[in-house]
């Protein structure tokens, strides 16, 4: 190692001290041996200048921006799913079916098996349900129809036989005729009510249920206070997500239309209690609308003395009539894939999984009976003078090619 030396006199002494300059560079301090002997090197502390701190501070505040910039955009895209909505464009329909006056029940095919929803009722072939007149056309037509002058048609059920060990006799129907899109009008002038009592108006595919799927139009049960229940039934994948944009006046009940969820509830919208029952009739019952396409599917209430022009006048446009009772929207729900080949069945049941489970149970007057929901119906005939359909008719329009 090359030194540069210069010497010093010490007092008392002919050796001279010499400061030795290093030329080379500094060595790294040598680490000292331990008690364990291992060899212990501490690293120097690092010492946070200015222009460190400066670059820390930066660094911070650029990863809040761009955590602000994508937790906005995020949040932008998670906002836009929400309030997305199909757009309903205009579609001019043509008649294509029509279910009026005496041929009324000539389309339809009469259910007599087994109640498939366990109901207390023993259904009617046609024979019998027209020789018990538990179906029947009359020639009487009531103010405000849209099916004037061609009287209507009723489906009622036996309010004379007691002690019916079998079940009541009923009556349930379904339209030879399917559809996969459409726009239904269905004249009601009285629905049924009644303790025990389950009247619905449905569209579905029965021997394709539940993957062809299942639109209720109108169903209740017992005493009918509630209001009218439209509901959509499915296999696995289709719901409406309780937090997506719809456009209805009803109440949305639940959300996921796949008959597995929760005993088969469906998804449910729930109207105002003018709806159905007593306080439907009162006002001369009205006319159901029902739109099917695959942006959605809508389901209006006209009130008898609100029925729009352009359905009186056999040219119903649904972009004029304002909002829904129930929404539907394909938000989450594929709708030509999961409802096609539908028909439209009527029936009135009693009792069972719906009207027997909350028999007695809904303070609608049914409770002070007493009795099982069963023993109801087998020995009080004259209880069911209220539970008939009675119908001006029903059309179906389909887009003009």
């Amino acid at each position: 190692m090359a030194s540069s030396v210069s010497p010093e006199k010490s007092p008392g002494s002919d050796i001279s001290k010499q400061t030795v300059v290093s030329l080379d560079p500094p060595k790294p301090a040598k680490a000292e041996q331990g008690t364990d002997g291992t060899m212990d090197s501490k690293p120097k502390k690092r010492i946070l200048t200015p222009r460190r701190i400066g670059l820390v501070l930066l660094l911070i505040a650029i990863g809040a921006v761009l955590g602000g910039v994508f937790g906005a955009r995020e949040n932008a895209r998670i906002k836009a799913r929400k309030n997305w909505y199909p757009v309903y464009s205009q579609i001019d329909y043509e008649l294509m079916d029509t279910y009026e006056g005496a041929g009324f029940f000539d389309d339809f095919h009469y259910f007599d098996e087994e109640d498939p929803t366990h109901g207390f009722v023993n259904y009617t072939n046609a024979t019998t349900a027209t020789a018990s007149n538990l179906t029947q056309v009359t020639t009487f037509t009531p103010p405000d129809s849209i099916h004037p002058n061609n009287g209507t048609a009723i489906l009622r059920v036996d309010n004379i036989t007691r002690n019916t060990t079998t079940g009541r006799r009923s009556v349930r129907i379904t339209s030879k005729r399917t559809w996969s899109t459409g726009l239904f009008l269905f004249d009601v002038i009285h629905a049924p009510h009644g303790c025990a009592t389950w009247p619905a108006l449905w569209l579905s595919d029965i021997p394709a249920w539940p993957e062809h799927g299942e639109i209720d139009v109108f169903e209740s049960v017992n005493a009918v206070t509630t209001g009218n229940h439209v509901t959509l039934h499915t296999s696995k994948g289709c719901r409406i997500g309780i937090d997506r944009r719809r456009k209805q006046t009803g109440k949305a009940l639940t959300y996921d239309c796949w008959n597995a969820t929760d005993g088969n509830v469906g998804c449910g919208v729930q109207g105002l209690s003018a709806s159905s029952g007593p306080e439907f009739n009162a006002q001369g019952g009205g006319v159901y609308a029902v739109e099917l396409r695959v942006e959605g599917i809508r389901v209006w209430l006209f009130d008898r003395h609100a029925i729009p022009q352009d359905v009186r006048d056999g040219n119903p446009d649904p972009i004029l009539w304002g909002t829904a009772l129930a929404d539907f929207p394909r938000t989450e729900c594929e709708v030509e894939k999961y409802f096609r080949d539908l028909s439209i069945v009527v029936n009135i049941s009693l009792c069972g999984d719906w009207a027997g489970s909350v028999f007695g149970k809904q303070k609608d007057g049914c409770d002070a009976t007493g009795l099982s929901c069963e023993d109801f119906v087998r020995d009080f005939p004259e209880m069911f003078g209220q539970a008939y359909w009675e119908f001006g008719g029903f059309r179906v329009y389909q887009a003009k090619r």
